[in-house]
């Protein structure tokens, strides 16, 4: 603001920029309310017939179902591989640590479509057929660094004090983990899982190259609109937005945690 030396300047050309990038958004919702078949002017009335429509739609009910399937696997394959790797970047020296920080934030600089075609060259050698499991995988393997940056983050507030405390009194390895390391990283934990799901149930370019026959909700819509935005369409997609908003917010609330929680 010093640099534009203009406060309502500044904060006029902020809402102006929000305004290009969300007013889209705001016009799918509305038009999913509209009692009409087509996407556009007039606004005939308001109805919720395109909701039904959604919920007696049985491939996108299926679509959507597989989404959640896919999502649930990612959140599982980033819980246990980025929770052990959070643990062995905090607590131990290895060679190339350094490194490995590094390359674990590279899934999520490098665009999907690279990461896709990687992988699906790596199944195609490999000879392991496309489903709902290779995406899985791909979003898995593409997405543990979430865990990894948000429990680490954690752990290096929390410090080693309890930890070391807990080995002098006698305490293994499982035992410092569930009564000192868990309790610390569980909101953490819980926020990266979040983050996620929300991520891999909205993600398309590496869902596009690893998809088999079953398609998860991106793959159907990208289907409907390479033909037509229909109400319905413009109806899950505000159910969408919805619901990854609730996911980021909660992810982020409790990623953070609660003051008093490291305190404890």
């Amino acid at each position: 603001m010093r640099a534009f030396g203009n406060r309502t300047l500044v904060t006029g050309m902020a809402m102006s920029v929000l305004a290009f990038l969300y007013a889209p958004i705001l016009v799918m919702m509305v038009f999913s309310f509209n009692d009409s078949q087509y996407t556009g002017l007039p606004f005939n009335g308001f109805t919720l017939r395109w909701y039904e429509a959604l919920f007696s739609d049985e491939q996108m009910l299926m679509s959507i179902w597989n989404s959640v399937f896919v999502g649930l696997g990612v959140v599982v394959i980033s819980v246990l591989f980025g929770v052990p790797a959070a643990i062995a970047l905090d607590r131990y020296e290895f060679p190339g640590k350094g490194l490995f920080r590094r390359i674990v934030m590279l899934p999520l600089v490098l665009p999907g479509i690279i990461t896709g075609i990687a992988l699906l060259g790596f199944y195609l050698t490999i000879h392991l057929r496309l489903s709902l499991y290779t995406i899985m995988l791909g979003q898995g393997t593409a997405l543990m660094c979430v865990t990894i940056t948000e429990v680490f983050a954690r752990l290096q507030q929390l410090g080693k004090s309890q930890a070391e405390a807990a080995a002098n009194l006698g305490a293994n390895d499982w035992e410092i983990f569930k009564n000192v390391t868990f309790p610390g990283i569980r909101s953490a934990l819980f926020g990266a899982m979040l983050i996620a799901f929300s991520i891999s149930f909205d993600e398309i370019a590496v869902t596009f190259l690893l998809t088999g026959r079953e398609n998860t909700l991106p793959m159907t819509l990208w289907s409907l609109l390479r033909r037509e935005v229909t109400p319905e369409v413009n109806a899950v997609a505000t159910l969408i937005v919805f619901l990854s908003i609730i996911l980021i917010v909660a992810g982020m609330y409790a990623s953070r945690g609660h003051a008093n929680e490291s305190e404890a």
